[in-house]
C-alpha cells in the first residue's frame, strides 16, 4: 500500500478589509486579515489544521498586528466584525525607516533630508 502525506504550513488572506487611520503612520489605510496555520494532508487533501494565528496588515505602512483569535475565527466564518485597537497587538512596524513630511504629509525614506514632493526639510 502506498500513502502520500505530509505536514506543512500556509498563509491565506481572508475576505475582509476595513478602512482606518493608522496609529503608526497616521495615514489613511486599509486593514487586511490573514490566517496562518499548520496542516496535515493525505493525498494532497488537508485533513487537520492546528496552530492557527490571525494577523492584520495595514496597507499604508505595512505594520503587522496579531489579531485576537476569537475575532479572527468570526471573520473566517464570514461574520460582519469591526476590528478595534484593543483587538490588535503590534508585532512589526516596518515604518521605522520612513519619514513623514510635516508640511504635506508625504511619506519618504528615513535617509531623505528634504521632502521630494514639497521641498520641506524633514
Amino acid at each position: 500500500m502506498f500513502f502520500i502525506g505530509g505536514i506543512s504550513n500556509t498563509e491565506k488572506k481572508l475576505d475582509f478589509t476595513q478602512n482606518m487611520i493608522c496609529s503608526q503612520c497616521e495615514c489613511f489605510g486599509r486593514m487586511e486579515v490573514y490566517i496562518s496555520y499548520m496542516y496535515f494532508s493525505l493525498f494532497f487533501i488537508p485533513l487537520f489544521k492546528w496552530n492557527k494565528k490571525y494577523y492584520v496588515k495595514n496597507t499604508c505602512c505595512n505594520s503587522i498586528y496579531l489579531l485576537d483569535e476569537n475575532i479572527g475565527s468570526k471573520i473566517s466564518k464570514g461574520e460582519n466584525i469591526t476590528i478595534n485597537d484593543n483587538d490588535l497587538k503590534l508585532l512589526s512596524n516596518i515604518s521605522t525607516n520612513i519619514n513623514k513630511c510635516n508640511q504635506c504629509g508625504y511619506i519618504g525614506q528615513s535617509d531623505f533630508e528634504y521632502c521630494p514632493k514639497c521641498g520641506n526639510k524633514l
